[in-house]
């Protein structure tokens, strides 16, 4: 695989929480991740206060993105995030909806994977603030799927979506 060093692939997950203490949350898989077989945690941006995108009748989000390097291959990773979820008590009851931990795949390498439940990299990563303005702040340099370094991309245009950075209070 390209950019693998000794077995190891980049990869970079994006994090989100907005039930319960979210900070909280987001710390814990932080922490269930680096101590994950298989994957050294190498990068975390700072936390993010952001309006909610597709279904905007809830409560603000707080979002991070981190980088990692892993020798699990795709499918096994994304087996250990749904795993990860699971242990911080995620239940999926509405496509969009509150959820007290999300952990997406945003990259992984330079693969692109398109299958039913995998898509790498992530279908609507390009169209995230909530993604990209903490992806650009661990990765300013990171060549994104559309040719654009992060930086660059996080100069677009993101109608309705509020990306604050985030003072530790509770909203």
């Amino acid at each position: 695989m390209l950019g693998q060093e000794r077995g190891f692939a980049p990869a970079y997950l994006g994090l989100g929480s907005n039930l319960g203490d979210r900070e909280v949350n987001l710390r814990a898989a932080v922490a269930i991740l680096g101590a994950t077989a298989g994957i050294t945690v190498e990068g975390l941006s700072s936390w993010y206060e952001t309006t909610p995108v597709g279904k905007t009748d809830q409560g603000l989000f707080l979002n991070g993105v981190v980088r990692i390097k892993t020798t699990l291959s795709p499918r096994e990773l994304l087996q250990c995030v749904l795993a990860i979820e699971q242990r911080l008590g995620r239940v999926r009851r509405e496509r969009w909806g509150p959820r007290n931990i999300d952990i997406d795949i945003l990259l992984y390498d330079a693969l692109t994977i398109k299958e039913p439940d995998l898509e790498i990299p992530h279908p609507r990563l390009l169209e995230r603030a909530f993604v990209l303005v903490p992806l650009a702040e661990i990765a300013p340099d990171l060549i994104l799927p559309d040719g654009r370094r992060a930086r660059e991309a996080v100069r677009g245009l993101f109608p309705g979506q509020e990306v604050l950075p985030y003072n530790g209070c509770r909203c």
